[in-house]
């Protein structure tokens, strides 16, 4: 049967209408690949890529700049993932910038994310390895919430065991806690405490307005606790007085050796003062040498008049008079 001319239109149509469907299709495709631009190729190092699938998306900076190429498996602890990345970045990005693997929303594929470093460094060139880390995974943190829990168990068991020890009356707490005797003495060394702190503190203030009283310039204090030199001299002078004072003691001894002699009827002192004889033997000694005194001056008044010795006792006033004279000058 043949086609008429409207079927061979309506096909010709079809066709080209689906044609250029597929080149749109494989054009976005294309270009979401980076496959009709100009790209170049880095490399990072894995040891857990987390699901990461060849064509997840490269990010940087939060851009999407690129796609995972390749992904090789070296050893059981290195995988290498190769990134194609488009070549308007390569001014950007840096070889000391980080790639770490991450997922695309809370269900989203899983994407490489690189953020650029703070510190400086020289433009990344193709075929460079850039440093990497891998995110903690699921596994990993119930695997670490499992033995949190476990710790968690252990010390709830070994509180409950101690919880029960007190109110059992065990231990000091225990007893503090469940011994009224204990409390209340428990409770007066508190107090004593508290009153011995204040008057420590008491004592403390006085000592500092003491101080604080202290004329560090003019008072002997200031000159005791800051001179050294003072402080060696007054330490001699009570080493002194001390020898003094042990001399002192041997005076004292030896006079009261002699006033217990004297009051023994002892030395020569007890037999002047207590014999009445010698004592009024020394006052008429003593008598007649008055006496006698005034019997001289009367002799020596009479030669003065006497012509035979009178010029002699002129001539001796006139010396005494030039002798005087001489003083005054």
């Amino acid at each position: 049967m043949k086609k008429s001319n409207k079927q061979k239109f309506n096909l010709g149509i079809f066709v080209v209408i689906s044609s250029l469907a597929l080149i749109s299709a494989l054009y976005f495709i294309g270009k979401n690949q980076n496959m009709f631009g100009q790209t170049f190729t880095i490399n990072a190092v894995f040891s857990n890529i987390n699901g990461l699938q060849l064509g997840n998306n490269v990010r940087y900076s939060g851009i999407n700049v690129g796609t995972v190429k390749g992904i090789d498996m070296l050893n059981d602890t290195t995988i290498y993932v190769a990134l194609v990345i488009e070549s308007k970045m390569l001014e950007h990005m840096k070889k000391n910038a980080i790639a770490a693997i991450g997922s695309d929303g809370l269900v989203g594929s899983m994407i490489i994310n690189i953020v650029p470093n703070r510190k400086a460094s020289v433009p990344i060139i193709s075929g460079d390895t850039i440093t990497s880390y891998s995110k903690i995974t699921t596994n990993d943190m119930l695997s670490t919430l499992n033995t949190t829990n476990q710790n968690a168990a252990l010390l709830t068991a070994d509180l409950l065991k101690i919880t029960t020890d007190i109110n059992k009356g065990k231990g000091v707490i225990g007893t503090l806690i469940n011994d009224s005797v204990v409390t209340v003495s428990f409770k007066q060394t508190i107090k004593n405490l508290k009153v011995s702190s204040a008057n420590t503190s008491k004592t403390i203030d006085e000592l500092n307005k003491i101080i604080k009283s202290v004329d560090y310039e003019n008072s002997l204090a200031a000159v005791l606790l800051s001179d050294s030199i003072s402080g060696i001299k007054i330490k001699t002078i009570i080493e002194n007085l001390e020898k003094s004072s042990h001399g002192i003691d041997s005076v004292l001894a030896n006079i009261n050796n002699v006033v217990t002699e004297f009051k023994d009827g002892k030395g020569t002192l007890n037999y002047v003062v207590n014999d009445t004889i010698l004592v009024n033997d020394v006052d008429e000694t003593i008598k007649n040498f008055k006496e006698g005194s005034v019997l001289l001056n009367e002799n020596l008044e009479a030669l003065k008049h006497n012509f035979l010795l009178r010029g002699y006792f002129k001539k001796l006033e006139k010396e005494q008079l030039k002798e005087e004279s001489k003083i005054k000058k």
